[in-house]
């Protein structure tokens, strides 16, 4: 199990940092360097960095609920707490071993109380900024010129959105504002790419009302949606798979929330839509490996259709583009990446897809690739945007 054996490396890395910590508090006041206050902040320090394991453990409502909402607010902040220390040590290092700054200014308590404190400042800063930023969702346009008829259609006007990831991060009030924004740009059609789970429905915020939220979407031809690699029962250790004998990954309530949404999912099948263009869902390969399922190639799920139509295809991670393309998909609408989420996630994720997020050309293929309402982990969101998509598709014969 990957979390068991990332764990003696999260341990040191805690040591690490609270090593830093106690030094740092320490030389700011006497009164922070007395046994009581160390004792509290250990304290304090033990149960945050154990949440991943205690929101495991304890399956109890609301304790469970509680520590898993602590332990996403926990994670995002323990990144910058790391990846700050990280950086002012190893400048605190090369100014050492250079004469850029003199060694005796390097070591004097007041450089190190203020580099402590700008250290701390820039961690609240990036903790709280992401937080609240998370709650933000924005609307981004685009175009796309599909050289094909149509049909009764010059003009379709798509809004494409992904990962909202239900659970104890992502509530009503996401899900509200989506909707909102998406009726106020009268879209003829909506499609959702995958990951309205995060591997448990039970913790879903009052899945009725999401429901009845997500049943107000409008759009001329309906909403439609494909499954993401999410969108199954799965146990989770700090964000690791946890293998469970006889594990069952199928959840009807799943399934039956869709339904009950009025959202029509396309799980490897494909629908024509007012005779003028074809409308794809692909499987997640991720979810269809747990499931044990067969999962079409492009080149069998698109093969029956019209070629002389537009076809447009949803699949929630934006992998086969080139396959897609040559299938003779017009537009692929995904979602997956969150676009990295969290800096420096945002620069990593360009070097691991083909298109990370936005649009990509790709020979007479558009790929859409959207950064998605919700998140996955930290409740958080720094150089990057929560999102929906609206495409606006013109057919050019």
């Amino acid at each position: 199990m990957l979390a068991i054996i990332l764990a003696p490396f999260y341990l040191l890395i805690n040591y690490y940092v609270v090593r830093w910590m106690i030094r740092w508090t320490g030389t700011c006041h006497r009164h922070l360097k007395s046994r009581p206050f160390r004792a509290v902040f250990l304290c304090i320090y033990i149960f945050m960095c154990l949440t991943p394991l205690t929101s495991y453990l304890i399956s109890v409502n609301p304790w469970h609920s509680w520590l898993k909402r602590l332990f996403n607010y926990w994670l995002g902040t323990f990144l910058y707490i790391v990846l700050i220390i990280i950086i002012f040590d190893i400048i605190r290092i090369i100014l050492k071993h250079t004469n850029w700054i003199k060694n005796e200014t390097l070591a004097r308590r007041r450089t190190f109380i203020l580099s402590g404190g700008a250290a701390a400042c820039l961690i609240i800063c990036l903790s709280a900024y992401g937080i609240i930023h998370e709650h933000r969702l924005y609307v981004n346009h685009y175009e796309a010129r599909v050289e094909k008829s149509g049909g009764k259609l010059d003009h379709l006007r798509i809004a494409l959105t992904a990962d909202l990831h239900l659970g104890y991060s992502i509530g009503t009030y996401h899900v509200k504002s989506m909707v909102d924004k998406i009726n106020a740009e009268n879209v003829d059609l909506v499609c959702i790419a995958g990951d309205f789970f995060d591997n448990e429905y039970d913790a879903v915020q009052y899945p009725e009302k999401t429901i009845s939220i997500l049943k107000n979407l409008k759009s001329t031809y309906g909403v439609y949606a494909c499954w993401g690699n999410h969108d199954f029962k799965e146990k989770l250790l700090a964000g690791f798979t946890v293998p469970v004998k006889n594990g069952q990954h199928t959840d009807a309530r799943m399934d039956n929330f869709l339904e009950q949404a009025g959202i029509r999912l396309l799980d490897d099948k494909s629908v024509l839509i007012d005779d003028s263009f074809y409308l794809a869902g692909r499987k997640d390969p991720q979810r269809s490996k747990k499931m044990k399922e067969d999962r079409l190639s492009p080149d069998e799920l698109l093969k029956d259709l019209d070629p002389n139509k537009p076809i447009l295809v949803i699949d929630h991670q934006p992998k086969q583009l080139q396959e897609l393309a040559d299938a003779g998909c017009a537009i692929d609408l995904s979602g997956h990446t969150h676009d990295g989420q969290m800096f420096p996630g945002n620069l990593t994720t360009k070097l691991m897809w083909e298109n990370s997020w936005g649009e990509l050309k790709k020979d007479n293929m558009y790929s859409y690739v959207t950064s998605g309402v919700g998140v996955w982990g930290p409740a958080m969101r720094v150089g990057t945007d929560a999102e929906i998509m609206i495409i606006d598709v013109y057919f050019t014969k």
